[in-house]
């Protein structure tokens, strides 16, 4: 790893972020990758191949690691040591040909789009290189991204694109990581993770109607699925102002929330059957105080937290039973800026919202194909951040993504007036 002053970096601004804080930025990415594999290559069992007898139920819904860290390096490299066009940013042909890789067959091992994850499972178990190579192949493709971004001749949006990209591809698989560590008990330290925030309760915030301008544009970095800019009228609405904390959802579960029809949706009441839950995931009681699982840990909980790791039907329920309703994307959007002086807290779990994940109107695919257009209509927006999300990738504008019976993230809510 290489020794960095991350005191340079401003984090708020990396979608902005020029030809020397965009270098630092990814190196600390890649240091921060590179400490991930070595926390999970120490820890007991086969984690980086999923190997060891993993229920299947659990190996299914993860990626090995050291398949993941081999896709980090070949994301970055796709895009950029092998992208002859480059310097165009997005109106580059996602298609186009590619230069070769340092790494045989690496398109074979690592395009997300051809390697299906029941594939990469198996690739793990017998044919990616191992970790050593691993490590190698993430070094020499960050030094061909280094040498390609100090040489650019062009400083603007579009030559700085996808050095933007994969910066921000890094990021969210540093998070995969650590709801990895989450799902299989993986102890991690407050050097990688910090810890999650309490927060005194603060009363609900009401925000006038408006209309709002839902979306983004450059200058700067902007994901497809933000474009493009649209105004939404929001007739007037009250929301938390922080997320529901356990003791709240606590109430809900001591009054046999899970067991009572009425609170939940028909998909929700399938989905709560099938899972046979009577708590949100990692949650060994809740009655009398909370005892979870945090990574590998049973520990009690304060209620002050924010409750974490349910899913939208859970979250949806809860909601039915406190006669309120989740907040569509566009409210949230909304009171996030024009509550951040107010008391709107966000950054501890990331947040469902009542809205399928839809492409906004103007939406124009981006070269990272995989990305939003294969969960469109069939997933829902979460806002927000989580206590594990890295500071990079912290916006009120951001657009996650996930199926609402989806709890493995580390994924919350907050509530609406009905």
């Amino acid at each position: 790893m290489i020794a960095l002053q991350t005191s340079a970096i401003d984090y708020a601004r990396l979608r902005h972020a020029g030809r020397d804080v965009l270098s630092l930025a990814l190196i600390d990415a890649r240091n921060r990758t590179l400490a991930w594999a070595a926390l999970l290559e120490e820890a007991p069992g086969e984690i980086l191949t999923l190997g060891g007898g993993l229920p299947p139920a659990v190996a299914a819904s993860l990626d090995p690691p050291l398949w993941t860290l081999g896709a980090i390096g070949w994301f970055q490299e796709y895009w950029i040591g092998r992208n002859v066009q480059r310097g165009r940013g997005e109106a580059a042909d996602a298609q186009g040909p590619r230069l070769a890789s340092i790494l045989p067959s690496a398109d074979a091992l690592y395009d997300p789009a051809t390697v299906a994850r029941p594939t990469r499972r198996g690739l793990a178990a017998d044919g990616l290189p191992d970790l050593q190579a691993t490590r190698q192949y993430l070094v020499e493709s960050l030094e061909t991204t280094l040498d390609l971004l100090d040489g650019m001749r062009e400083e603007d949006d579009a030559a700085l694109y996808f050095h933007r990209l994969a910066l921000f591809h890094e990021e969210m698989r540093l998070e995969d990581f650590a709801v990895l560590a989450q799902t299989l008990g993986v102890p991690v330290g407050e050097a990688l993770l910090p810890r999650v925030a309490t927060f005194a309760p603060r009363p609900p915030l009401v925000f006038p109607a408006t209309r709002w301008l839902l979306g983004a544009d450059a200058p700067g970095f902007v994901f497809d699925n933000e474009r493009a800019p649209h105004p939404v009228a929001i007739p007037e609405f009250e929301i938390d102002a922080q997320a529901v904390t356990w003791a709240q959802y606590g109430e809900f579960v001591e009054d046999g929330g899970y067991d009572e029809p009425a609170h939940w949706s028909e998909a929700g009441r399938t989905w709560v059957e099938r899972e046979v839950r009577r708590t949100p995931r990692h949650v060994d009681q809740m009655r009398h105080g909370v005892l979870r699982h945090r990574f590998g840990q049973l520990s009690r909980v304060a209620g002050a937290e924010p409750a974490v790791h349910v899913s939208a039907f859970e979250a949806e329920a809860w909601c039915r039973w406190a006669g309120r309703r989740l907040p569509s994307e566009v409210e949230w959007e909304a009171a996030a800026h024009q509550g951040a002086s107010r008391g709107f807290r966000f950054g501890d779990v990331w947040e469902w919202t009542a809205s399928t994940f839809r492409p906004y109107p103007g939406f124009v695919l981006g070269p990272w194909r995989d990305y939003s257009l294969p969960s469109f209509g069939r997933t829902r927006v979460l806002r927000g951040a989580s206590f594990a999300t890295p500071l990079g990738l912290r916006s009120a504008r951001f657009r996650r993504f996930a199926a609402p019976g989806h709890d493995e993230g580390f994924f919350g809510f907050r509530s609406c007036a009905a």
